[in-house]
């Protein structure tokens, strides 16, 4: 197959939810699908005997939540799929917005008791702000549910986006009889096989005379309503405006029984596109393009504990890569050659000798990549958006237990640090036998002291600090001892170098502002 060929079967997208809205489970079902796994595993508390696949980490096993991001790759139909499947937890937010940066469409997966919440909200912003287009697959239909006129609603109101259901839900919960599918004019019928997670789904057409029977006189009747409704005053199916991020196809269905998860992945393959063009600084990226180029969207290390590795994930935006291959790394401004370059299936890698735009690989990073950084064929000058960083809201002072163990926790600490999950800042002058760590969400210091103990075998000390808010200093060669400040500011340093206050709310940004002429602040690092 020629790489036009192989770059237009690509499809690369991202699952996004609030947690247990059922996102990995339906995950684990699209790669039952696939033949990439033969067992799907439910995400629950420790006593679970499997685990999801994409839930790698020994943490994420634990407490039975997404932490970090994962990638996945598997066939079905003629299609390469990337999945992307991304934390639901706020604390972990993050790491989903870089990950949104390396998709072309999402799929948004909502409680249909719960309807949308913040997260949702949230992540969504991320999606509409890049106008990639978003499915929405409202879950656990299986359950007692909401009124899908109220779910559309408020998905409208809160979401700001059209919705045009695709199927519709016959009941809810012990009445939950299957749905109605819009395109084919047919009702898919949903069997429980008690305990057993497979649920038996049969189609039957709207105008056989058993339905009534099948559904009972109530349903029936309401489903007759809700079909001349839906015709007469939904929104017009328009791929156009699905493609633009304008309108989210719904859909209904329970991915813990597997009802209505092939369907969704059938239609939804059918209305994405094959890998978008992406925006650098000198222009639009075609990935059709006959030279290579890719990003750096997520830094992860000792995904093999074995091997203390670190794998910088790479989307790849144009053309075709082959192992071996010399690249130029735009911000190292140096040729390299990616070496090791591989494909994941959650933690389980397999080495490749070639992938294509739309595609998700891993590389061994010596520790010379950072987010957002760009790679290309030599003699092109390629420098993708960058990705945005989020300015830390909550602070903790850190040390080693044992001083013996400095190595290890400057090493732990920083290559945490690198992978965008936590940022590190030292006192003026200090070292980095103590440090400051600043998280988005408080179980991110959760996940940094895990990981310290169990990968790095360091035991930490950790000491809430008061502050709220930070800011880096713009203002050229500024003289830290000049400076007029609150009692209750702090002066710290960053990885690089750079200056930067932490205050503990609004009123000392004001005053620091008022008292120091000249001096320039910005919340986000340069």
């Amino acid at each position: 197959m020629d790489t036009r060929s192989e770059i237009n079967r690509r499809r690369t997208f991202a699952i996004i939810s609030h947690p247990d809205a059922g996102k990995t489970t339906l995950t684990e079902k699209f790669l039952l699908y696939g033949g990439a796994i033969q067992l799907a595993g439910a995400v629950k508390g420790k006593k679970s005997a499997r685990h999801a696949v994409s839930d790698w980490m020994e943490i994420e096993k634990q407490r039975g939540i997404s932490v970090t991001s994962s990638v996945m790759q598997f066939q079905y139909e003629g299609y390469c799929i990337n999945i992307l499947d991304t934390p639901g937890h706020q604390d972990f937010s993050e790491d989903t917005y870089r990950t949104l940066m390396a998709a072309d469409s999402a799929v948004m997966v909502i409680d249909a008791a719960k309807g949308v919440e913040a997260q949702t909200r949230k992540l969504f912003k991320v999606c509409t702000m890049r106008h990639i287009p978003i499915f929405t697959f409202v879950n656990k239909m299986d359950r007692d549910a909401r009124s899908p006129y109220d779910l559309l609603d408020e998905i409208e109101k809160e979401l700001g986006i059209q919705t045009y259901p695709m199927n519709w839900p016959i009941g809810s919960g012990i009445d939950f009889k299957g749905v109605y599918d819009r395109e084919h004019s047919s009702i898919i019928t949903f069997t429980g096989n008690g305990n057993a997670r497979e649920a038996t789904a049969t189609e039957v057409d709207l105008s056989d005379s058993s339905l009534e029977n099948t559904l009972g006189e109530n349903l029936y009747q309401t489903l007759r309503d809700d079909v001349e409704l839906l015709d007469g005053a939904g929104y017009e199916f328009d791929l156009e405006s699905v493609q633009n991020g304008r309108l989210s196809p719904v859909f209904f269905g329970s991915a813990l029984t597997n009802f209505g998860v092939e369907p969704f992945l059938e239609a939804f393959l059918k209305m994405t596109s094959s890998p978008l063009p992406r925006h650098t600084a000198e222009g639009t990226v075609d990935p059709f393009d006959n030279a290579f180029s890719a990003f750096v969207f997520k830094i992860q290390a000792n995904m093999n504990k074995a091997h203390r590795d670190r794998i910088a994930f790479m989307r790849i935006c144009s053309g075709k890569f082959e192992k071996g291959m010399e690249v130029q790394h735009v911000q190292g401004g140096r040729k390299i050659k990616l070496s090791q370059p591989q494909q994941m299936m959650a933690q389980s890698r397999e080495i490749i000798d070639e992938a294509y735009a739309g595609d998700i690989i891993g590389v061994f990073d010596p520790g010379i990549f950072s987010i957002g950084d760009t790679v290309c064929t030599p003699g092109k000058k390629i420098q993708f958006e960058g990705i945005p960083t989020f300015a830390p809201e909550f602070f903790c002072r850190v040390r080693q237990k044992d001083t013996m163990k400095r190595k290890q926790f400057v090493k732990g600490t920083e290559q945490i640090a690198q992978e965008g999950a936590i940022q590190v800042f030292r006192e003026i002058g200090g070292g980095m036998e103590e440090v400051i760590v600043g998280v988005v969400g408080t179980l991110q210091f959760d996940v940094f002291k895990y990981r310290l103990e169990n990968e790095y075998n360091v035991d930490i000390l950790m000491e809430n600090l008061p502050y709220s808010l930070i800011r880096w200093i713009d203002t050229p060669d500024v003289d830290l001892k000049t400076l007029n400040l609150t009692s209750d500011t702090k002066k710290v340093q960053d990885m690089r170098g750079r200056y930067l206050l932490l205050f503990s709310n609004e009123w000392s940004i004001s005053w620091a502002l008022e008292h120091n002429e000249g001096l320039e602040l910005s919340e986000f690092s340069r």
